[in-house]
């Protein structure tokens, strides 16, 4: 592993920082200074910052972080048009941390974030539950509600789509649960739970029926919730959650072995 991508790894300063760090001089590996960025870090090399060692991270450890998204900012790396992403607000120390599935631009609430790119796959890939709490243009008709409990396939399923997105047929899995939050003859609020993670899935199920969706916030993720977070702010896994996250990991580990 590179030395700038194993200093950011495996402590509190993302890869930017690491390469500072190197550049100025504060990087040691087996006692002796360097600036390589590219240096290759090999299993028993003692690399330390600022004469602090730095602990290889076990193998198969993980670390979670809940963040409450913000409207008005984008789910990765770096936009081409120069708009905020979660990198722009998250601390430093999480630039190196993937996030599980995404929340686009106008959505906001409950994302997951993981510096173990594994277990970001196995959550992303997963039918666990996702809630959100939305309101939407329109009443509820009963062909929004038959589409809820059975499902929807969709040839054009443009409506609510980024202008830009490729994607045109879908098919919607009944909904694992809704409820209605509020009405009133114009709007709906609704608290709905799927188990898939397509784009802009909800925006585009909407969509189809002549429904715009004005609010979008996620608030769920399988055993996870996000309650009282502030907007922008972030959290690690209490303990009962990593202890349901390794829960997960080993059934899936089964279910593979199992189709083997």
């Amino acid at each position: 592993m590179r030395l700038n991508k194993y200093i950011a790894h495996n402590s509190k300063w993302s890869r930017r920082e690491a390469d500072r760090l190197i550049e100025e001089g504060h990087v040691t590996v087996n006692r002796i200074p360097t600036k390589e960025f590219s240096y290759d870090v090999q299993p028993g090399d003692k690399v330390a910052v600022k004469g602090k060692l730095i602990q290889p991270r076990k193998a198969g450890e993980v670390t979670m972080v809940v963040y409450n998204k913000p409207r008005g900012v984008l789910v990765t790396k770096k936009d081409d048009r120069g708009r905020a992403t979660i990198y722009h607000k998250l601390p430093g120390k999480f630039r190196h941390f993937i996030p599980v599935g995404r929340l686009d631009y106008a959505s906001q609430g409950l994302l997951l974030l993981t510096d173990n790119p594994t277990v970001a796959d196995r959550l992303m890939r997963s039918d666990l539950p996702r809630t959100y709490n939305l309101k939407i243009d329109k009443p509820l008709t009963p062909e929004m509600i038959e589409a809820m409990e059975r499902g929807l396939i969709l040839e054009d399923a443009r409506e609510g789509a980024h202008e830009k997105s490729a994607i045109t047929r879908m098919e919607f899995a009944p909904f694992a649960g809704y409820a209605v939050r509020g009405e009133t003859g114009k709007y709906t609020k609704l608290r709905v739970t799927i188990t898939e993670g397509k784009n802009r899935e909800l925006r585009r199920f909407f969509g189809h029926f002549g429904a715009k969706v004005l609010d979008l916030k996620r608030v769920g993720y399988g055993w996870v919730e996000l309650n009282n977070l502030p907007e922008n702010k972030t959290r690690y896994f209490t303990r009962k959650e990593y202890e349901l996250l390794h829960q997960f990991l080993k059934e899936g580990k089964k279910d593979d072995q199992n189709h083997a």
